[in-house]
């Protein structure tokens, strides 16, 4: 059995796909400041960077009211139920064929291993990279309030390690959205809305086995 219900609503699906491009866009143009490769050229590079990074912070203040006045919030909330059968999953079930052990609902979207990643995603990624972009950017007028005495490469090094983390974030959430009931069927949810929820995704229990079993 199975049903076709609404996860994703307009806002979820706007945040999400703006999110991804303005992430791209702000890797694209930052590693080309940093001379990985040539495609607009540095200072426009420089310029729309920042323009990317303001645009990024704009999304993020309209996604927090959205996600608080909404109680969408609750989606990210830290949970161990189903933690260690997801960990399973990832790790060898999804090899081996296994049904996914978790089963989404419009008051439950995010498996407890998506939770914990979101969640360091909005709490500690994006909050660091932004404050060391701040710092990069303003650079000069902090060094001469004396912070940054150490010069502005350590700043922009570990903002560099943010990028590559949030480039192997982007590898493996690409990976993981072909890794549905079919290769796209998690892409058209995020782009229409609707899921197909089957009952081959609720984990069921093994049962307990009788006396006369464990005793033959």
């Amino acid at each position: 059995m199975s049903k076709r219900v609404l996860i994703y609503t307009r806002f979820n699906r706007f945040w999400h796909w703006s999110q991804a491009v303005l992430v791209i866009l702000l890797g694209v143009t930052g590693f080309e400041v940093h001379g990985t490769f040539s495609l607009f050229g540095f200072q426009r590079a420089v310029t729309l960077h920042n323009w990317l990074a303001g645009a990024f912070g704009v999304l993020v203040a309209f996604a927090i009211f959205w996600h608080f006045t909404t109680d969408q919030w609750r989606h990210y909330t830290p949970t161990r139920r189903h933690l260690r059968e997801m960990v399973h999953y990832y790790l060898r079930g999804i090899f081996q064929g296994e049904h996914h052990p978790f089963k989404k609902t419009e008051l439950s979207k995010l498996n407890p291993l998506q939770r914990l990643t979101y969640l360091s995603l909005n709490l500690l990624i994006f909050p660091i990279q932004g404050l060391l972009g701040l710092a990069y950017f303003y650079y000069d007028d902090l060094a001469a309030q004396g912070f940054l005495r150490d010069g502005v490469g350590g700043v922009a090094q570990i903002h560099t390690v943010g990028a590559f983390a949030l480039l192997a974030f982007l590898i493996a959430h690409m990976y993981l959205t072909t890794t549905g009931e079919t290769l796209t069927s998690n892409l058209k949810a995020m782009l229409t809305g609707w899921e197909t929820i089957s009952a081959k995704a609720v984990p069921v229990p093994p049962k307990p086995s009788s006396p006369e079993t464990r005793a033959g």
